[in-house]
């Protein structure tokens, strides 16, 4: 009799601990989160386009448009399918080489708003996608040698957009993400990212 009470007592704990262990795995749906993150930046458009933007008036440089990127973010979740961000990004440099040793960085950041909706696809794995507006600043420092150039900073403020999925175990969650800045017709960023974050 003894054993068969031991059993029943072990068996009910065990059902209670995966229980607990599967509402703790589970996003609790609201909250505030935050978190940061690292990835790499690209330059999406061509010579011709980066030419228009510094109004250099000389297509005589070449482009290496790839650096690291940093970001953080706090966001509001209201329900499983549908949260709020404001973010910071560190977009990296862009480097324009002259044909001579005269070169050109653009240094580019962003901050702003996010609408973001959610589809939780099990307890632990969400895909989202989001939409907002970034106010952005591209600092231009350096000359390209001897061509005409105009090299003022440049800013505005742009959509930004992007797609991702999140890892939740709760509080804490991990997510992989792209993103792209729509600086202005003549100068896009595309960001690939991977962050980890915190539920409160």
């Amino acid at each position: 009799m003894k054993l068969k009470s031991l059993f029943t007592v072990t068996l009910a704990s065990s059902a209670l601990c995966v229980a607990a262990s599967s509402a703790m795995a589970a996003p609790k749906g609201e909250g505030l989160y935050l978190g940061a993150g690292t990835g790499f930046s690209s330059l999406k458009n061509d010579s011709d386009e980066v030419d228009d933007f510094i109004e250099s008036g000389s297509e005589d440089f070449d482009i290496d448009d790839d650096d690291n990127s940093f970001k953080g973010f706090v966001g509001y979740e209201y329900n499983p399918y549908f949260a709020t961000e404001l973010f910071y990004a560190d977009l990296g440099k862009t480097r324009l080489e002259g044909n001579d040793i005269a070169s050109t960085d653009l240094e580019s950041d962003a901050y702003g708003l996010s609408v973001v909706g959610q589809l939780p696809i099990t307890s632990w794995f969400t895909a989202f996608a989001k939409a907002g507006i970034a106010k952005w600043e591209t600092d231009v420092d350096g000359n390209l040698g001897n061509a005409d150039l105009d090299l003022e900073d440049q800013d505005g403020i742009d959509p930004v957009y992007g797609v991702g999925a999140q890892l939740n175990f709760s509080p804490l969650f991990v997510r992989a993400e792209y993103e792209r800045y729509d600086f202005d017709s003549d100068y896009q960023i595309d960001s690939f990212s991977a962050s980890a974050g915190f539920r409160f």
